[in-house]
């Protein structure tokens, strides 16, 4: 059962959030909050799995909000819920740990892949949403001088490191080095874990300003294949 916090000042928003979620049969919402405070306070106690964070709330926003729950749990997967995809403030929330975001008037199972892909550690942007994200990004650092793959990672890290920055699913970095899922999962936790990130989108960002992908994003260094090492 994955567990659920809902986070909005809107109580209609919350409700129907929770009606739908509720209704799947695999998700329990575990509380409910109305503002960022609450939300952490919330956290603290029921432990879930997945938040969905509003990111305009009173008292406390929601993206102060993430930053004290991953501050104390930083295996809590956030998704951000905007009213519009060009929120400037959904960049600063994937900066601060949120694993992806939803906009308010997407489609009800949308919303609920999501919850079910962030529970599972899936990436939640689209290939387009994610270049669109790793660009911003790059282009709010100063960057180094020439780009090197992250020290620490054995080969295949590094492979699968580059392929997550190119926005591929488990699934599709699983067929192209002819490995299972799950050995996928476990060479980016370890990566993830090495390097000190909280998601994908923070992975993908490394593995570009490292030059394991190049500006078309595609991987510099090219996949191997066969059993994992």
């Amino acid at each position: 059962m994955i567990r659920v916090l809902v986070a909005d000042d809107q109580a209609l928003v919350r409700a129907g959030v929770r009606m739908l979620l509720q209704a799947t049969g695999d998700m329990e919402v575990v509380a409910e909050a109305e503002d960022g405070a609450e939300a952490v306070r919330l956290s603290e106690r029921h432990l879930p799995d997945v938040i969905l964070m509003d990111l305009r709330m009173p008292r406390v926003d929601g993206l102060e909000a993430i930053k004290r729950v991953l501050a104390a749990r930083p295996g809590t997967r956030v998704v951000v819920l905007t009213t519009f995809a060009e929120d400037g403030n959904v960049y600063a929330a994937l900066r601060a740990g949120a694993v992806g975001f939803l906009v308010k008037d997407d489609d009800p199972e949308r919303m609920v892949d999501a919850v079910r892909r962030a529970a599972a550690g899936e990436q939640l942007l689209a290939p387009s949403v994610l270049r669109r994200v790793v660009e911003r990004f790059l282009a709010a650092e100063e960057q180094a001088a020439a780009p090197s793959a992250p020290p620490g990672l054995t080969e295949r890290e590094l492979e699968v490191l580059a392929l997550v920055g190119t926005g591929l699913s488990n699934a599709e970095i699983a067929e192209e080095l002819h490995v299972g899922v799950t050995t996928v999962k476990t060479h980016i936790a370890a990566a993830m874990d090495k390097l000190g990130l909280r998601n994908r989108i923070q992975a993908a960002v490394v593995a570009h300003r490292t030059g394991l992908v190049d500006a078309a994003f595609r991987p510099v260094r090219q996949p191997r294949g066969g059993p994992a090492t």
